[in-house]
């Protein structure tokens, strides 16, 4: 009778100690294969989206003292979008550095300087200037998924500096002061 009784006792722990080994190893055991692969997934994508999550802030580099010839690059306009935006031949959106027009519906975005003519005036303005054009620019940043640039038509004429010369756009000076346009580079 004791010994029933004790093998019964052994048989319980036995199974109570097999049951939490158990337990032990599917802890400590490596997750899911698919779980991990999902897992690995997800800190892929987070990384990339943070490497190459597009500003939304305008930027601009301080000036140098010498133009580096890697942010040269040649535009052939094809389209002006607004009064401080074109588009080249190649799809590439610029734009211009240190210039603020009004927008397409005649308002001005809270924050950007505001200039007194309006938005088809400029626009009509840097159309006469760079349409059609062969521009050469100099990238200063980027802005909104454009380029930030100083462009030149082939005469030698900055555009930045027409457009703010002709009253149509105002100076931006934050963006100036980090690199001036006007000829002064």
């Amino acid at each position: 009778m004791r010994r029933r009784q004790f093998d019964r006792e052994t048989r319980r722990q036995q199974q109570e100690w097999r049951a939490m080994k158990r337990r032990r190893q599917k802890s400590s055991s490596d997750k899911d294969p698919k779980t991990i692969l999902a897992s690995a997934a997800i800190l892929f994508v987070a990384i990339l989206l943070g490497l190459y999550w597009p500003s939304s802030k305008p930027t601009a580099r301080p000036d140098t003292a010498v133009s580096d010839k890697a942010d040269e690059f040649a535009c052939q306009v094809s389209a002006v979008t607004d009064g401080d935006t074109l588009r080249c031949a190649d799809g590439t959106r610029v734009r211009l550095h240190a210039v603020a027009a009004r927008e397409k519906d005649e308002s001005c975005s809270p924050g950007h300087p505001c200039p007194a003519a309006s938005g088809a005036a400029a626009t009509a303005q840097l159309s006469a200037l760079a349409a059609g054009e062969r521009l050469q620019c100099l990238a200063t940043g980027t802005s909104y998924n454009r380029v930030t640039a100083i462009c030149r038509n082939e005469s030698g004429l900055e555009i930045n500096c027409a457009m703010v010369q002709s009253g149509t756009t105002v100076l931006w000076p934050r963006y100036n002061e980090q690199r001036p346009i006007c000829g002064r580079r």
